[in-house]
């Protein structure tokens, strides 16, 4: 079914070129025409290891990257990070002038396989399958970006064009605030933000997706000999960690968008966590009453006021303690949401337009709530915004990704065809 279906998009690609311009049609040619040396290109990429902490590899894929848009006739340049954060820096590529909008381009350099993990090369599968490391989040996607530009050079469509392109390192684990300062200040100089993290097939694109922040559970207790718990020694740390949890689930539980997963928990007598490895060391003994506890966990939320309100709940729930408990919690920011607005809506009905045109079908919003966080958010309250332009796959971020390599060059022709229209 999944073949038919690719062939009869392949037909109809051919059947709706009356539907584009002459210059979209020019583009749609280069493309085809350069998909050999564009998927070479995916396989070097896809085969040098850029973990987010294997700083020399991330350097490494940004430099190849880099060499494509200075052939294009982009101003490329590294932007250095401190060397607190360990974190290899960004990739950055413009060039200025007075047509259409002022664009954002987003993709990332690292992957989550760090250099400690077995590599997996970049392999063909079948007909219309390719497997690698990042292969589609998001190595695919930054060559969407960059074969859809290399049609627009060819076709002499990015004169007097504004469009800035940012590739970060770290992505994958953001090196915080600091690594993505640069980031919004050139962004907000811009009128639209595009993503090209994994498609979801050719059908979706990403107008809202949800953000990411952590929180810390701290429990203390009475401690002492076990018979003596629920009476002058109360109810323990533990039974606190656990009240809590419960109703974290049961109060708020259900409601759309909203996840809070509690990754890790540790009880006993004395609890000791060291933030740098993730790593927790416990003593207790099963005749002593727990006397600390420490739960650490996420939130995921859609706005920023869905985040707040659930905060509140949060904070309202602990402060309702066991006899003889006392617990705190404490909450870090990470990625803001990207509230699925208007003004992104209009954006996808420009693809949708687009797509059309191209005899692919419609494009709907994909569901927000099964998104994870990314680079764009960090911008969403500046500008219209829109992600999942990328390449589309299956399996990221374990040994089974994989990237659809029959849809690979559909999705490069339409993001030469939105660059083109959005700059005029």
């Amino acid at each position: 079914m999944k073949k038919l279906f690719l062939c009869c998009l392949l037909a109809s690609l051919g059947a709706s070129a009356q539907s584009l311009s002459k210059p979209e049609q020019g583009l749609i040619a280069s493309v085809k025409k350069n998909m050999p040396e564009t998927e070479a290109f995916l396989e070097k990429v896809v085969n040098i290891n850029s973990g987010t902490l294997n700083k020399e590899g991330v350097r490494q894929v940004g430099k190849l990257m880099a060499d494509e848009f200075d052939k294009l006739g982009f101003k490329t340049e590294w932007v250095t990070l401190p060397d607190s954060l360990n974190r290899a820096g960004h990739l950055v590529a413009t060039r200025q002038g007075k047509k259409g909008k002022k664009l954002f381009l987003i993709g990332h350099l690292d992957t989550v396989f760090e250099k400690s993990l077995p590599m997996d090369p970049y392999t063909r599968v079948n007909d219309s399958t390719v497997a690698g490391q990042g292969v589609n989040d998001m190595k695919g996607g930054d060559v969407v970006v960059i074969a859809a530009l290399k049609a627009l050079h060819e076709q002499k469509l990015l004169d007097d064009t504004s469009i800035t392109i940012y590739f970060t390192g770290d992505e994958e684990s953001s090196g915080g605030p600091e690594s993505r300062r640069d980031f919004i200040e050139r962004a907000r100089k811009c009128d639209v933000a595009l993503g090209f993290e994994s498609a979801q097939g050719l059908r979706y694109v990403t107008t809202g997706r949800r953000g990411a922040s952590g929180w810390t559970l701290n429990v203390k207790a009475r401690s002492g000999h076990s018979s003596r718990i629920f009476s002058d020694l109360g109810y323990g740390a533990i039974y606190e960690a656990a009240r809590i949890l419960t109703e974290f689930r049961r109060t708020l539980g259900q409601e759309q968008y909203l996840t809070f997963n509690p990754g890790l928990i540790v009880g006993g007598a004395e609890v000791k966590y060291d933030e740098k490895t993730a790593k927790a060391v416990v003593d207790g003994k099963t005749n002593i009453v727990a006397g600390t506890a420490l739960v650490k966990g996420d939130l995921r939320f859609l706005t920023e006021a869905q985040k707040e309100k659930a905060r509140a709940k949060m904070r309202e729930i602990v402060d309702k303690s066991l006899p003889l408990t006392k617990a705190t919690i404490t909450f870090t920011d990470g990625i803001p949401g990207m509230e699925p607005t208007a003004a992104n809506d209009e954006l996808r009905k420009q693809v949708d337009k687009i797509s059309r045109d191209m005899g692919i079908g419609p494009v709907e919003a994909f569901d927000p709530g099964a998104r994870g966080a990314g680079d764009i958010s960090f911008v969403a309250q500046y500008m219209p915004c829109l992600d999942g332009l990328g390449a589309s796959g299956k399996g990221a971020h374990s040994i089974e990704e994989t990237m659809n390599s029959k849809e690979f060059p559909v999705l490069i022709q339409r993001a030469a065809v939105m660059i083109y229209r959005m700059t005029r």
